[in-house]
């Protein structure tokens, strides 16, 4: 369990390294975003090509940020009833969700996806709009981002085997602390 608990936090660090190089890419395309609107309507001016770059940073920021956002356990869930469940309630959940849904659904979305990367590379895919980019750069997020996404999911589900296994605190109270909420046992 140690040597798993050792590459659990070294997917941490890489998520985390992500994350906090990748959300940059928000500040250069609201620049963009802004530039463009100057010249649009300052010279009449405009181009297909920062309109797309503008996407393509979007496309970045969701899937390569993925695996952060759930390490920072901050994705989208429905609490409805698992947000009244135990920690160790909701531990057995999230195991089950991340070995029947999220390892598998990630792992098959970045297999299937690299037939469309390498066709878009070998073809040089370029989008069909005036002074369009490339296609594959975008592309090539979509595998990439699913495999940072099922490493971290990997990463989770250590963290929740070792947590029911009673060898570490409970991690989602520590993601919550990372989020600027009290851990559960401070809440009321």
């Amino acid at each position: 369990m140690n040597i798993l608990l050792v590459i659990s936090r070294a997917i941490d660090r890489l998520s985390e390294t992500v994350g906090q190089a990748v959300k940059w890419l928000v500040l250069a395309a609201v620049l963009i975003s802004a530039g463009n609107a100057v010249v649009r309507y300052a010279f009449n001016r405009s181009s297909n090509a920062w309109l797309e770059i503008q996407w393509y940073l979007f496309a970045a920021v969701f899937l390569l940020c993925a695996g952060y956002t759930l390490m920072r356990n901050e994705h989208v869930r429905i609490d409805v009833v698992a947000g009244r469940l135990s920690a160790r309630a909701q531990a057995w959940i999230d195991l089950v969700g991340s070995l029947l849904f999220l390892l598998p659904m990630s792992v098959i979305i970045g297999i299937l996806a690299w037939p469309l990367v390498a066709d878009s590379f070998e073809r040089g895919e370029i989008s069909g709009d005036a002074g369009g980019l490339l296609r594959w750069p975008v592309k090539v997020l979509i595998p990439l981002g699913f495999a940072l996404l099922a490493l971290q999911g990997m990463s989770e589900l250590i963290k929740r085997i070792a947590f029911l296994a009673g060898r570490i605190p409970d991690p989602a109270a520590r993601q919550h602390a990372h989020a600027g909420e009290p851990p559960e046992s401070e809440r009321m």
